[in-house]
């Protein structure tokens, strides 16, 4: 892809709307579609990064309350032209459909490659991926498996989502900001992930969330990890304009 003159690409990454209540955490949520707002004008593409919201979770008919400030505005954003893309963190996995269906956002479970002005992007959340974070990899295979999903289905919505925020918000392993603190270069996971496939293919960028810290690394010469930190603690963001990628404080 090719972005047009005078246009950017945005990065954000863990809102964790809805934490630790609704209520709380709608300050948060208005700074952010304030963001929004603010970039639609040049914007070429947005790019959310996981763990916007704090809990996710698509029963067939049901999705959880709230957040339509942000559900609204994204709307506004994608039936004006403007392409968002999404990618599930550690705390909205559970998506189905829903984003797709109605505001036309494609949705995607694992990293993936984008191009732009012949420069190559390695995006994805982050979570579970790198040679750490052990005891979230095997949460992670309990969150995914078909069966648990499935039991937590048929579940009132009402008991569901608040045993759901209860964790979430409680147990530090889920939320992965129990470490937000910079480990050094060669401790932190995400740099050393990257690294290792760059061994395979040349990309240009790394982008991650999921560590609540804003980074920029270079791995090589001509290859840079960067993490987007989050909108609880920094409110960073990330702009390519074509030539350069720059986080940025809003």
């Amino acid at each position: 892809m090719n972005i047009p003159e005078g246009k950017k690409i945005y990065f954000a990454s863990d809102n964790h709307l809805g934490a630790p209540t609704i209520e709380a955490s709608r300050p948060r949520e208005k700074k952010f579609v304030a963001w929004l707002d603010s970039v639609k004008h040049d914007a070429a593409a947005i790019f959310l990064v996981g763990d916007l919201f704090d809990f996710w979770f698509e029963y067939k008919t049901v999705v959880p309350k709230g957040f339509t400030r942000t559900l609204g505005k994204l709307a506004e954003i994608t039936d004006s032209g403007i392409p968002v893309y999404f990618f599930v963190g550690n705390h909205d996995l559970w998506m189905n459909g829903y984003f797709q269906e109605e505001l036309n956002i494609p949705v995607y479970h694992k990293p993936k490659e984008f191009t732009f002005n012949n420069k190559i992007f390695f995006i994805g959340h982050g979570d579970g991926l790198g040679p750490h974070d052990k005891g979230y990899k095997r949460m992670k295979k309990v969150f995914t498996n078909p069966f648990f999903q499935w039991v937590f289905r048929w579940t009132h919505p009402d008991i569901g989502v608040k045993i759901a925020q209860y964790l979430s918000v409680k147990n530090k392993l889920i939320s992965g900001d129990d470490d937000a603190k910079f480990l050094g270069e060669e401790k932190e996971w995400l740099v050393q992930y990257s690294k290792e496939k760059l061994k395979n293919k040349h990309r240009d960028y790394f982008i991650f969330g999921h560590r609540h810290l804003p980074m920029e690394i270079n791995l090589n010469e001509t290859s840079k990890y960067i993490n987007l930190g989050d909108w609880i603690s920094y409110y960073t963001y990330g702009v390519f304009d074509g030539e350069n990628f720059e986080l940025k404080k809003f």
